[in-house]
């Protein structure tokens, strides 16, 4: 899963075809046919990973305030840039690693069955 990200590999075949852009996924796999626009992974990589980061730098924030006492524009310099950063620059590898895991687990959005009993 990890090397979907990594290496933009389509989750049937193995190919460098996942990504179409740096963050936007190809259409299809034009080796082995996959329908990438089937799946969705929605927002949850970009929420997951902007959770988990603001964790790690609200503490590093306070580490860094205890320790140093620097002014609030030294803050600013420091955490806007490395939380966008560090989001982007990994939002590709969870991307590409959520799209292999819906693959791998055949995830489908859910559907209500007009048939059945309630």
């Amino acid at each position: 899963m990890v090397d979907a990200g990594l290496k933009g590999l389509c989750p049937r075949c193995g190919s460098k075809t996942l990504f179409g852009g740096f963050l936007s996924f190809a259409p299809v796999c034009t080796v082995c046919g996959l329908d990438f626009a089937a799946f969705n992974v929605g927002d949850g990589p970009a929420a997951f990973l902007t959770l988990i980061l603001g964790t790690i730098v609200v503490a590093l924030a306070i580490m860094v305030e205890l320790t140093f006492h620097p002014p609030l524009w030294v803050h600013m310099l420091i955490w806007i840039p490395f939380t966008t950063i560090g989001v982007i620059g990994s939002l590709r590898l969870a991307k590409g690693a959520l799209m292999a895991a819906e693959f791998r687990n055949a995830a489908r959005e859910g559907r209500i069955d007009p048939h059945a009993e309630p």
